[in-house]
């Protein structure tokens, strides 16, 4: 029953409701105040129709002229090889690191020549929103069966592999690192460059679409903060690109629905929800609520950063490092790879890794709700995202769990006894 729910019904149940959701989020947000409950009580099946965005040839010229532009940021900027992880079946990615060129780029291009030039507008952007989520939804979908077809007939690696279950291998993916030509790894493309700077470029757009609303003339300080909150993550993002390479996204779980739509699609649609709603209401926050906010998201950007740069820097310097000040507390996982190669990993026991042992998903929490604050308490739906990613987190946690306990072994066992709170320090 257990392996019937989590290969089957859960996959089939989030792939035919995730794209509804996505795209409502949206319409709630824009045509009925942001209030769920007005919504409820007010929709017609006929004026639902009648408001649904469709798939407009505008946004799949938007989708495109973008899309294109990453992939020649991606491969054209300088940037040196990185090699990532080691995977199951002993083979190491390769990707190149320019991220925080491409993101400079995009915003130069973007914002600093084409807008002035009249050749690009950004509350045509925000105008046009529906129908790109629409868009993406559709086509996001159609990637997904190219991923799994060219998984079960052209994989990139031997760490291609199915379940024997069509829909969960369509889910969970074929793949774990395909790759599109020898330039262009297709996880770092969709997930980094299409996905992460897509979400910046939205926000930017929402900001000067508000920029346009008699109320105010200008952005409020509400969207301001939220805005600033969320480009200040995903430059970090941009920063510790590399680190990114060793999460559980990119080295363990394969390339489907799960991750590529839910980046492709889920992403635009619910990451950035709160600003979503915060558009067509144009207002101020008290200057002490807007200090705070902003210094509680950016301690919680500072601390997320920091717990990865310790973990990254224990691995990469070998234990060869101090850790606030101190030699790290260290403990060996020893594990063997799909090829039969005995080998061994460090796991940190100290620092931020010595409160939880996914300490840093709070601080992502956290975070999320700093941006999400400035949209009020009027509506459930700016916190939608908050919610969701809790959720997600504490489910990732149990994922990981598993896999490590499966990998490391009494390793694993020894490690839990020395760091025994899973995510909160002293609760959880």
């Amino acid at each position: 029953m257990k392996n019937l729910l989590r290969r089957g019904l859960v996959p089939l149940l989030l792939m035919t409701t995730t794209p509804f959701v996505t795209v409502l989020a949206w319409l709630i947000a824009t045509k009925y105040d942001g209030s769920i409950v007005r919504f409820a009580t007010t929709v017609t099946f006929d004026r639902l129709l009648s408001e649904w965005p469709l798939p407009s040839l505008k946004s799949v010229t938007y989708l495109g002229a973008f899309a294109t532009l990453e992939a020649l940021l991606l491969v054209v900027l300088p940037g040196r090889e990185f090699q990532g992880p080691v995977t199951p079946m002993g083979n190491r990615p390769s990707y190149k690191l320019n991220g925080v060129a491409s993101f400079l780029a995009t915003f130069g291009i973007l914002f600093g020549v084409l807008w002035p030039l009249g050749a690009f507008d950004p509350a045509n952007v925000w105008a046009e929103f529906g129908p790109l989520l629409s868009t993406l939804v559709w086509f996001a979908f159609a990637f997904c069966i190219f991923l799994y077809i060219k998984g079960r007939v052209a994989p990139s690696s031997a760490d291609a592999g199915t379940s024997g279950n069509f829909l969960f291998d369509f889910y969970w993916g074929v793949e774990l690192h395909p790759q599109f030509s020898r330039r262009l790894n297709l996880k770092q493309y969709v997930n980094c460059r299409l996905a992460m700077m897509g979400w910046a470029v939205i926000v930017a757009c929402m900001v000067a679409a508000q920029a346009g609303d008699p109320t105010l003339g200008r952005p409020g300080t509400a969207i301001l903060v939220s805005a600033i909150l969320q480009l200040t993550y995903i430059f970090k993002f941009f920063v510790w690109e590399d680190g990114y390479f060793g999460s559980m996204d990119i080295m363990h779980d394969r390339f489907g629905f799960y991750i590529c739509w839910g980046i492709l699609a889920w992403l635009p649609g619910i990451y950035p929800v709160a600003t979503i709603y915060l558009v067509p209401k144009a207002y101020d926050l008290p200057w002490p609520a807007a200090v705070g906010i902003l210094a509680l998201g950016w301690f919680a950007i500072w601390a997320n950063y920091d717990a990865d740069a310790q973990r990254l820097r224990v691995r990469r310097t070998e234990g060869r490092t101090t850790i606030w000040g101190r030699p790290p507390v260290l403990m060996v996982g020893h594990w063997t790879s799909g090829d039969g190669t005995p080998r061994e990993s460090l796991l940190l026991a100290s620092g931020w890794w010595g409160l939880a042992r996914h300490v840093h998903y709070v601080t992502e929490i956290l975070l999320a709700l700093a941006w999400t604050l400035p949209a009020g308490f009027d509506n459930y739906l700016p916190y939608f995202y908050v919610t969701f990613l809790t959720i997600l987190l504490t489910h990732r946690s149990f994922r990981d769990e598993a896999r490590c306990a499966a990998k490391y072994g009494a390793d694993w066992d020894a490690y839990k006894k020395k760091v025994p709170w899973r995510i909160v320090p002293g609760i959880f």
